[in-house]
């Protein structure tokens, strides 16, 4: 844990279609401790951005920052870049070019949601673990390669970086931080109020679906996938699924890995997870009902394999993601 009794400067970027409750969820969360917190130990709360005036947010929402960024005070202690629109869809050559000897004077840096693109673009997370929304981990390990970019931990800190999967995750992160700098209590004070958990189960996976749309192009291992997801209560094998491609088991299996880069039978559970997830979400029906249609054979297993790739139950993902 830091010393609690410095004194904390942070500073959020702002830019022309950033998310603003990538901007608003952690500030609050510092905002509400400095509720909790003698004045001498409380953040100092900064915006700045590349240029003067009003900074117009993707939601319409428009707000002015406190700073220039050249005018940024040396004593940072957390640097954040939110995210949005204007991280990923636009270049922002005045910002990119700051941000290297901003974040290598700051104590701690870190992005929200997609806010890693613009560090990505200005250098930082080579060789750092890192994350960002679960829609987007794809795109970023494609993009800047030599970043450990995880799927689903809600954050990640690594050294001096931290960054927090999509948009309400960057509360989760800035708990985090307070719970670092003013101790656990402060930080569950502070969730209490904002009435979240402190710590939430499952991490980014129970939010995004485990498969990409399924192509329908014609191909050998494409029409395998096909059949997969539109008959996912029949039961599959390696020589099943090499008879439905028209190929030996052993090519079969290879191409798929190649293909797809999963094996067959983690495609076949993954498909089947993704089946449950939709029905959980949408019907009431028991759990053995729900396991014969999505041909994982008994309930007792679906919970097994349900629980050990979502990290819930599936009656903890239905009281969460279900309806009424």
């Amino acid at each position: 844990m830091q010393d609690p009794n410095v004194h904390k400067t942070v500073v959020m970027v702002l830019f022309n279609d950033v998310l603003m409750l990538d901007v608003t969820g952690p500030m609050d969360v510092f905002s509400i401790s400095n509720r909790l917190l003698p004045k001498e130990k409380q953040y100092r709360l900064l915006t700045v951005s590349d240029r003067s005036g009003l900074v117009r947010s993707s939601c319409g929402l428009k707000v002015h920052a406190d700073l220039r960024l050249q005018d940024c005070p040396a004593d940072v202690d957390l640097l954040l870049v939110p995210g949005g629109p204007g991280a990923y869809g636009f270049t922002h050559p005045e910002l990119t070019a700051w941000l290297p000897a901003a974040a290598k004077s700051a104590r701690r840096f870190g992005a929200i949601c997609t806010g890693i693109f613009l560090l990505g673009e200005a250098g930082l997370i080579d060789g750092y673990r890192c994350t960002t929304h679960w829609n987007y981990v794809e795109r970023l390990a494609q993009r800047f390669p030599e970043a450990r970019v995880e799927t689903e931990q809600i954050y990640v800190i690594d050294r001096n970086l931290i960054t927090s999967g999509g948009i309400t995750a960057g509360i989760d992160m800035a708990l985090a931080v307070v719970a670092e700098d003013h101790g656990k209590d402060i930080a569950l004070e502070v969730a209490k109020v904002l009435l979240v958990v402190m710590k939430r189960q499952g991490g980014q996976t129970p939010y995004g679906p485990l498969l990409a749309a399924v192509p329908r192009d014609g191909g050998a291992i494409a029409k395998v996938q096909a059949h997969v997801v539109d008959h996912i209560e029949a039961p599959y094998t390696i020589d099943r699924m090499a008879e439905i491609a028209a190929m030996s088991p052993r090519n079969f299996a290879r191409a798929f890995q190649r293909d797809v880069g999963m094996t067959p039978m983690q495609y076949v559970q993954n498909a089947r997870i993704d089946h449950a997830r939709k029905l959980l979400e949408s019907c009431d029906v028991p759990l053995k009902v729900l396991a014969s249609r999505c041909g994982f054979g008994s309930a007792r297993h679906m919970r097994k394999v349900f629980s050990e790739r979502i990290g819930l139950s599936p009656n903890q993902y239905r009281q969460q993601f279900g309806g009424e």
